[in-house]
């Protein structure tokens, strides 16, 4: 396989090489390739967990009105906080 990079990235992996944390540009593609897989996987549990949730509230009937005021006063007044 031949991938083709900008004078950016080729000079991003020159700087790598040159701190002596890997010893070929392979080693520096393949754990930027590890780290974005890590990434895409985190991405999608993040995916999965906000359809659930939207579904979940979609499927939790129908919205009812609410008071901000009276949830604030009720939770300052669990605080012990003057309301």
């Amino acid at each position: 396989m031949n991938v083709n990079l900008s004078p950016v990235f080729e000079d991003y992996i020159k700087q790598q090489l040159d701190t002596g944390m890997y010893n070929n540009a392979s080693e520096i593609i393949r754990e930027a390739l590890r780290i974005k897989m890590q990434q895409d996987e985190v991405y999608q549990a993040k995916l999965i967990a906000l359809r659930a949730a939207v579904t979940a509230g979609l499927e939790s009937g129908e919205p009812e009105p609410f008071d901000v005021n009276a949830i604030l006063a009720e939770a300052k007044g669990r605080a012990g906080l003057d309301v």
